[in-house]
């Protein structure tokens, strides 16, 4: 592994990375390159260069839409097509992927979540379509509204089964996740499940567990995952769409980074070890002692991770992109996720002297 992760904070202000002196984040040092297999040819190609998307048959006309960063999909039926999702990184770029495979019109959106960065561009299929979503998704939206994210006009509880012109897709809710309202979509006949920031194949994913809100909801909806026969996993994120191998990759990824997170709470959140790190800092600096506690479960976690063998041999960063700079994030998120989340072994008892408990 290499030694130089980080770079000391000095302050600066360049277009590559703005420091303050002290008490800043670092800029990030040096690191492995990712896995060589992360990089599909696609994303280097001439094409993909030029027009900024890359638009790819799943099977029978289910089609995943990328810009190498963000992903949706479509779904060609004999009475027009089905949107999922509307990135706005991907943009009117949605309508250019359909239109090489289509002069159907769009007939219907199903909104996979109600966060912007996937469907902040939905506007772009205009005011005839059909907009399916969960109806928390829809609460969220007339409580925040968003003109390039129209309300939807659909709207389901626990399941529903969408039918149009010969193509079925079911549609799930197993409770929070990622967010409140983030749905499972299956399209049982192709094979594909569609369901967002949940794993990001072939990666780490991007920190603090894709900025989940339920940790515990989001552990869950991984091995939901699994309960599904299928063959591509639309997942919203990097660079190519999942495989039954991807998500089982990720899956074990993360089972790590809880083993770890447990072990951390586990040594450093003992009553008796955080006065030790308290007291290190001096009772005039709380939140400093704080950080420091904070900072160690953190790094006991990733140091776990990063040393760690996995299932076929490799360092998780020989086989996911990502996994030096986005693990301590991850290990921070899940640390706290047990802490704040998850059934404690114990409590403080009465009188002098209690014995460690977790705090």
């Amino acid at each position: 592994m290499c030694n130089n992760h980080q770079r000391h904070i000095t302050a600066s202000d360049t277009p590559a990375f703005f420091a303050i002196d002290n008490y800043g984040f670092p800029e990030a040092g040096e690191h492995p390159a990712d896995p060589p297999n992360y990089y599909p040819p696609y994303f280097s190609s001439e094409r993909f260069q030029r027009l900024g998307y890359h638009v790819e048959e799943l099977r029978d006309g289910f089609y995943w839409v990328t810009s190498g960063g963000y992903d949706a999909a479509f779904v060609v039926t004999n009475d027009g097509v089905i949107a999922i999702d509307a990135p706005p990184t991907i943009g009117e770029n949605m309508l250019a992927a359909i239109e090489e495979v289509t002069d159907k019109p769009v007939t219907h959106v199903i909104y996979s979540h109600w966060h912007t960065d996937h469907i902040g561009a939905a506007s772009v299929f205009g005011s005839g379509v059909e907009i399916v979503a969960h109806e928390i998704t829809k609460e969220l939206l007339e409580r925040f509204p968003d003109p390039n994210r129209p309300i939807p006009n659909l709207t389901f509880d626990k399941d529903y089964t969408l039918n149009i012109g010969g193509v079925t897709l079911e549609l799930s809710y197993k409770g929070e996740n990622h967010c409140p309202g983030n749905i499972f979509i299956y399209a049982p006949a192709h094979r594909v499940l569609t369901v967002i920031d949940i794993i990001s194949p072939g990666s780490a994913t991007f920190m603090h567990c894709d900025a989940s809100q339920n940790i515990m909801g989001w552990y869950q909806a991984q091995q939901q995952l699994t309960e599904y026969d299928f063959d591509f996993l639309v997942a919203g994120h990097h660079m190519s769409y999942g495989t039954p191998d991807t998500v089982k990759a990720s899956i074990e990824y993360f089972a790590d980074v809880l083993d770890g997170a447990q072990a951390a709470v586990d040594r450093f959140s003992r009553s008796d070890a955080l006065i030790g790190i308290l007291d290190g800092a001096g009772w005039d600096k709380v939140f400093v002692g704080t950080e420091n506690w904070i900072n160690s479960m953190a790094n006991y976690a990733t140091k776990y991770v990063l040393e760690k063998r996995s299932s076929n041999g490799q360092l998780w960063s020989e086989r996911l992109a990502g996994v030096t700079t986005q693990t301590k994030y991850h290990a921070y998120t899940v640390l706290e996720s047990i802490r704040l989340e998850r059934p404690r072994p114990n409590y403080r008892q009465r009188g002098e002297n209690a014995p460690p408990f977790l705090t």
